[in-house]
């Protein structure tokens, strides 16, 4: 496997696992050791923050190195998981513009929390989804 396919296989696996480690390990920690909740929310914003830029860089790492020779997009691996990118991407940049400030200033927050959470949970499955079929995907004929 060249250096060339395998970026598109890092970004991914990174994307993913960062979702993972942040989500269901890092800030579920917070909560469970800061002195008080709202210590606990500042830095899993923060953390959150961050989360999205990182897959903002990881998504458009994807779609840029999964490229045929032509330029166009593969229909294998990540390229054939073209809609799973632009969706996760999309929800990070939505959770982190529409849903994040609206947390912040504790609007409807149960509401606002629930809404984030969903769409923190489907960015984490179109990763997953864009992962598998990057790492899994059987190279076409040469």
């Amino acid at each position: 496997m060249s250096w060339k396919a395998r970026v598109p296989l890092l970004a991914a696996a990174l994307w993913w696992g960062s979702l993972s480690v942040v989500g269901f390990l890092v800030v579920p920690l917070l909560f469970a050791n800061l002195a008080t909740p709202a210590q606990a929310g500042q830095m899993a914003a923060r953390l959150f923050s961050a989360q999205t830029w990182l897959s903002l860089a990881c998504g458009m790492l994807v779609l840029v190195s999964a490229r045929d020779a032509e330029g166009q997009p593969s229909l294998d691996g990540a390229g054939g998981a073209l809609l799973y990118v632009i969706a996760g991407v999309l929800l990070a940049l939505l959770a982190e513009f529409a849903v994040a400030p609206r947390i912040m200033a504790r609007e409807n927050l149960p509401r606002w929390h629930a809404i984030g959470s969903a769409m923190y949970l489907g960015q984490w499955v179109c990763a997953l989804v864009v992962f598998w079929r990057t790492a899994f995907s059987r190279p076409g004929p040469s």
